[in-house]
């Protein structure tokens, strides 16, 4: 029986989430054969904290279901004493990377990632606190049936599960390391606003998370479909396709991964940016491993402290630090696609050594594109005005001090794609917290 990791990384109130993710472990451990880890990386205040230990207590999980509600002091206590055990150099900053005290995506993400390697599990399966899930007919639709259905399985024996192919044979002996969907509802960034009071500031702004010497019909085309997921359309029936997975249309709320990935390399740990944890869709996508795209979306919503001003502001930051990433993270997409497989071994795995290279290369990019990006943000938000004339103000003397932490950030990712290799050993070894809620595997499940 495999062992999985169903995660749940979460810094606010979401008691339905945790009950909703908790509803698709019950699902994948009825109906597959796996043991299932719910994982609740909780970074909440303790009242909130409290409220979900609650829900968490007061659950009654399937049979082969162990839950797993981790506080940050809790996380802290295992990390710290994983990265003792791995001996990585400098490791003071490898473990404020990996539990950084700003929000960030991707370093939950890895947390999650080494949790897993402790766990013994071998994929990882990824939720979001500020999402739920489609219902048809009165029941959920859980994209883990999917997930399971195909991860880790050859892509030759893969294509037996799926609606249609589009993947060349060459590709049949490497191993499904990926499936995912998107999400339907609103847009993934809340920006939508922008768009209603000024169509053109809307272009000028989303157009910026392309590489500026694109020509305008591109960036038109990218901006057409940025952010907004499957879009609408409720689920009627399943559909999933064998493929090279594009990344612009799946999303972090709804991935999994096999662990041939994340174990080789991990998500960008920067801090207050959107964005970062979208690293390995991309990896996987140019390295030419294959994928399964599903239908099986996710619903997305907007939580309420998003509106309010100090909530307006921190998203609007991590806005701005998103286009100043991808100075950098556009380098390395297209140095990983002229690479392709280039970037696997020999036994379809991928090469730490070659994607840290490119990283840390691109840190050597001249910063000019990033200090025309702050230009069009600064001219089009006092355009706007109002509040967003407010942020520009306060945005104008954080210049420089942001420039520089969009090049530090991505030599942080380099330096922790050097590291992970013995972190990812040293999780095997590293015990952790007792789980919350245990129920005992019932050898008379029925399996699908």
């Amino acid at each position: 029986m495999r062992r999985i990791c169903l995660t749940l990384p979460t810094n606010r109130a979401c008691s339905a989430a945790i009950s909703a993710v908790g509803a698709e472990a019950d699902h994948a451990a009825t109906h597959f054969d796996v043991e299932v880890h719910l994982l609740i990386l909780d970074s909440s205040d303790a009242e909130t904290f409290a409220e979900h230990a609650r829900v968490v207590e007061e659950s009654h999980r399937a049979p082969n279901v162990t839950v797993h509600h981790f506080s940050e002091a809790q996380q802290r206590d295992f990390l710290e004493r994983l990265v003792r055990r791995s001996g990585v150099v400098e490791p003071e900053l490898v473990l404020d990377l990996m539990l950084p005290s700003g929000v960030s995506y991707g370093a939950c993400t890895n947390r999650a990632f080494l949790i897993a390697g402790a766990l013994g599990c071998v994929s990882v399966h990824r939720r979001d606190s500020d999402s739920d899930y489609q219902v048809v007919g009165g029941r959920p639709v859980f994209p883990v049936h999917h997930e399971l259905a195909s991860l880790g399985r050859t892509a030759a024996d893969a294509a037996g599960g799926v609606s249609e192919t589009a993947l060349d044979p060459e590709h049949n002996g490497k191993p499904v390391v990926m499936v995912g969907s998107s999400f339907v509802g609103e847009l993934s960034v809340d920006i939508g606003e922008i768009a209603r009071l000024d169509n053109d500031v809307y272009h000028d702004v989303v157009s910026l998370w392309a590489p500026l010497d694109w020509p305008d019909e591109r960036k038109r085309a990218l901006v057409e479909e940025s952010f907004t997921g499957a879009g609408t359309d409720p689920f009627v029936r399943d559909h999933s396709t064998l493929t090279h997975v594009d990344p612009m249309r799946v999303d972090m709320c709804n991935i999994s991964f096999l662990d041939e990935v994340y174990e080789r390399v991990p998500l960008p740990p920067a801090t207050d940016t959107i964005g970062s944890d979208y690293f390995l869709m991309h990896l996987v996508y140019d390295g030419t491993l294959p994928g399964v795209l599903h239908n099986r979306n996710i619903v997305n919503f907007y939580t309420p402290e998003r509106r309010t001003d100090a909530g307006f502001t921190a998203y609007q930051l991590r806005f701005t630090k998103f286009f100043l990433s991808m100075l950098y993270l556009n380098h390395i997409y297209d140095r990983m696609a002229e690479a392709g497989a280039g970037l696997l071994d020999d036994r379809h795995r991928v090469r730490p050594d070659a994607v840290a290279a490119l990283v840390r290369e691109s840190a050597r990019l001249d910063r000019g594109d990033n200090v025309r990006r702050l230009a069009v943000i600064d001219r089009s938000y006092r355009r706007l005005g109002g509040r967003y004339e407010e942020f520009a103000d306060f945005l104008a003397p954080r210049h420089e001090r942001l420039l520089e932490e969009a090049q530090e950030d991505i030599e942080d990712f380099a330096l922790l794609i050097e590291a992970w290799g013995p972190l990812v050993r040293a999780s095997g070894s590293t015990e952790l917290p007792r789980p919350t809620r245990r129920t005992r595997p019932d050898p008379t499940a029925p399996c699908v």
